[in-house]
């Protein structure tokens, strides 16, 4: 059988050989495809090996999520850093920030060294103040409506809330062959008020021969940096759920929309494809958790994992 990170690689050239440049958001430009779907065995864990992949910021990224938190102070005691820029955008462009200009303060970071050094000082008090004031968390900590409050609290037209993954789980222990196994986390009406609008945007479980397996639909997908969490974050929540409701798992189907390469990554992406994949992990659960909502740090370890050293790129904001 054909190693499963392959499918992640021949997406890496397709997009290298036949992608269209764009413009966005960012300033960075990319290269992009539209429409691309990969299919991942979930007897092994689909943890990219051609590049190291820290498994750790995955496990507190998905907690933090399932927990329905937007704020990234939880993010920040678990030293992950990767919803950072967001709120530190909020922060300098506010009218209480007085410190150095920090316009353009993604990119000027990877182009200018003396400034780089200047945001990063900046970045560090910002994350203080973030663990260490309540206050000053709550206003500029918040991401706003993003994934947590949408698969956990989805506001109704009538005031009240719908935990969405709460009930989906619920339905598939009850109702494993319904075709309503989903979660959305793209709300039209709260997306104006998100930090980012959800990339991942929704997701369906379908449970056969005593397998769970989950699809996801991803409207934008960050191929080098954004791409791999991903796989193996609905990856890890497909185990985590099938372990409550006592099912094996099946697939993860990632079904991404536009798919791209940022031009500032290119370099990255051509050294990562000379690289051959090696085995790939296994996931182990600590058994005496019932419940996803239990589930601690300590209690999700993956081991046999030995990937190829890590390739650095900058974030996009």
């Amino acid at each position: 059988m054909k190693h499963g990170e392959y499918q992640y690689l021949d997406l890496c050239r397709k997009v290298l050989d036949e992608g269209v440049k764009k413009k966005d958001r960012t300033g960075t430009g990319t290269l992009s495809i539209f429409g691309h779907q990969m299919r991942f065995d979930l007897e092994k864990f689909p943890l990219l090996t051609t590049k190291k992949v820290n498994f750790r910021l995955i496990v507190s990224e998905l907690l933090w999520i399932m927990k329905g938190d937007s704020n990234i102070r939880y993010l920040l005691q678990n030293n992950n850093n990767i919803w950072n820029e967001w709120p530190f955008k909020k922060w300098v462009e506010s009218d209480e920030y007085n410190g150095p200009d920090m316009t353009n303060f993604g990119i000027r970071s990877q182009q200018d060294g003396e400034f780089n050094k200047i945001y990063q000082e900046e970045m560090k008090k910002f994350k203080q103040r973030i663990l260490e004031n309540d206050e000053f968390a709550a206003k500029y900590g918040e991401l706003g409506d993003v994934y947590g409050k949408q698969w956990r609290a989805w506001r109704t037209t009538t005031g009240e809330t719908i935990d969405q993954f709460k009930d989906v789980i619920q339905t598939i222990k009850t109702n494993p062959d319904s075709r309503r196994l989903l979660v959305s986390a793209w709300n039209p009406e709260d997306v104006p008020s998100m930090a980012l609008p959800p990339c991942h945007t929704l997701f369906q479980f379908y449970v056969a021969d005593g397998k769970l397996s989950c699809q996801l639909y991803q409207r934008s997908g960050d191929i080098f940096l954004g791409i791999p969490f991903n796989i193996a974050s609905y990856s890890l929540l497909t185990h985590l759920i099938a372990h409550e409701c006592g099912l094996k798992v099946g697939e993860f189907i990632h079904t991404i929309g536009d798919a791209h390469i940022y031009t500032n990554h290119i370099d990255q992406v051509k050294e990562q494809l000379t690289r051959e994949p090696k085995a790939l992990p296994t996931l182990v659960l600590n058994q005496e958790v019932t419940s996803v909502f239990d589930f601690e740090m300590e209690d999700i370890l993956i081991e046999g994992y030995d990937p190829h050293p890590t390739i650095k790129a900058p974030v996009a904001v």
